[in-house]
């Protein structure tokens, strides 16, 4: 056996260390989750939120691990997202933003842990209101958890993944509501977040991905968003934008100062997971983060958004499976 298949064969599903490290990852990140829930009440600031989901994951992972030769990166792999009503996904703001939850919102909460690059990603919805959750807030909750539920079960050797977005787009039907369009389901890998086998939750125009079969020993961070509206989201504003990934792949010499302080910072700080343009010294994150997404250096994660309104409502729920092993976290 070479010493690339030796590395190969260390870093998988069969080694107990890899398991475990997925484990404490998913841990960590199911107590930060219930830590943000816990807050999510009227008048609570929202980058409060976000920064308690962060700082907790940060704390924990920095206290295990501490004894070994080799150093091992650990910390946020996902930075916390708390995205209100008819927004979607990824809303992570500022330290200077005001925004707070009121009474009858509906929370998407969103956030990832990694342990050696090992990751675990979860995702929860959470209505702030007294009493039991009827009507439609009810009907898209209950679609989002049985979806989710089918699809953990479906993501199994030998099965596809055009047999999870069929099997869940006919669970939302059955609760009157719709799959998001355009929500991927990526496998994991070590330090990788967005792998190249995914399932597509529903298709749309800009949107196609290979047909994939999954096997034995992957791992995968399965993404269900189901919505009463028509499930269509749309970029508003991109200076929502506060998500970002160093495209490792992509060099290009940046011409303004605050660009090359600000990437510098990056690469020295986030090389590879996600980070919040939070964690950056904001006026120079504002003027120089322009120039690197704009230059493909960065991959936003957009905020996005379902037309305002009461309707349309969506729910957020994200599951952690490997094949052979599973936690819903």
């Amino acid at each position: 056996m070479s010493d690339d298949e030796r590395e190969e064969k260390e870093l998988d599903l069969t080694s107990p260390e890899v398991v475990t490290k997925y484990k404490n990852a998913a841990e960590i990140v199911n107590k930060a989750l219930q830590l943000v829930v816990k807050d999510c009440k009227p008048k609570a600031k929202i980058v409060d939120l976000c920064e308690k989901g962060d700082s907790f994951i940060r704390e924990q992972t920095g206290s295990m691990y501490k004894n070994v030769k080799k150093k091992i990166e650990r910390g946020v792999a996902f930075p916390t997202c708390v995205s209100v009503n008819n927004t979607v996904c990824h809303f992570s703001p500022l330290a200077s933003d005001e925004r707070v939850l009121e009474e009858g919102d509906i929370v998407k909460i969103d956030m990832g842990c990694h342990i050696d690059g090992f990751i675990a990603v979860v995702a929860h919805t959470h209505a702030i209101q007294e009493g039991a959750i009827k009507g439609r807030v009810a009907d898209v909750l209950a679609a989002a958890n049985t979806a989710a539920d089918v699809a953990l079960r479906l993501v199994r050797p030998g099965k596809k993944n055009k047999d999870v977005s069929d099997a869940i787009q006919k669970v939302a039907a059955a609760y009157d509501c719709k799959i998001v369009e355009g929500v991927l389901s990526h496998q994991l890998k070590q330090f990788v977040i967005d792998g190249n086998k995914v399932v597509l939750s529903a298709s749309n125009p800009d949107t196609r991905v290979d047909d994939v079969e999954f096997e034995e020993n992957e791992v995968y961070a399965v993404d269900i968003v189901t919505s009463t509206g028509d499930g269509k989201p749309k970029l508003l504003d991109e200076k929502e934008t506060t998500i970002y990934k160093r495209a490792v792949d992509k060099n290009y010499h940046l011409k303004m100062k605050a660009s090359r302080f600000i990437f510098s910072e990056i690469s020295q700080k986030f090389p590879i997971m996600p980070f919040s343009a939070r964690a950056l010294e904001e006026k120079r994150a504002r003027l120089g983060l322009v120039e690197c997404v704009n230059h493909d250096l960065l991959q936003p994660y957009p905020v996005l958004h379902e037309k305002p309104g009461k309707d349309p409502l969506n729910a957020h729920l994200s599951g952690f499976c490997s094949l052979f092993r599973q936690w819903d976290i």
